[in-house]
């Protein structure tokens, strides 16, 4: 298992979870990935890695299966208006390479909005800190861990 920033940090947080590898699929998403782990697509959370007007980045956890309002999340956050980053500044952002962007160990601090339905999950995988990698968890520590603001942002 490599020890990416997000492995450093969930250690460092004293939080337990296993190793998921898979092979990983340019483009496939959390269909690629639950399909080679065998899990639900509904369990499987995407870090997506956003900005306001202002280009001031934000992370938002959403469900592999659903889609983020960006209505809905500016709405709460407050501002005009919220687009997806480009891999370039999502990266800057995060230090993770696109498809492989972990909440854990970001290089910027960054306000995290997760959908609130994550919290109604028991297991959760979300990625590790690389392609190819995420990591099997209980939702309750990524809410201990993390302290997102939680919300309804399905779209």
């Amino acid at each position: 298992m490599a020890k990416t920033a997000a492995i450093r940090a969930l250690e460092a947080a004293g939080c337990d979870f296993e190793p998921a590898e898979y092979k990983y699929v340019e483009k496939g998403g959390t269909r690629a990935s639950s399909k080679a782990l065998g899990v639900h697509e509904h369990i499987v959370i995407k870090t997506l890695i956003f900005e306001d007007e202002m280009r001031r980045p934000l992370i938002a956890l959403m469900h592999g299966d659903h889609q983020v309002s960006t209505k809905a999340l500016a709405r709460h956050v407050g501002t005009k208006s919220i687009r997806p980053c480009s891999p370039a500044s999502a990266q800057k952002h995060s230090g993770y390479q696109v498809g492989g962007t972990s909440p854990f160990g970001t290089r910027k601090d960054m306000p995290i909005y997760m959908q609130k339905t994550i919290a109604d999950l028991d297991i959760i995988y979300i990625n590790g800190g690389r392609r190819g990698f995420l990591v099997r968890m209980l939702a309750a520590d990524l809410i201990g861990v993390l302290s997102p603001t939680s919300l309804e942002m399905t779209a």
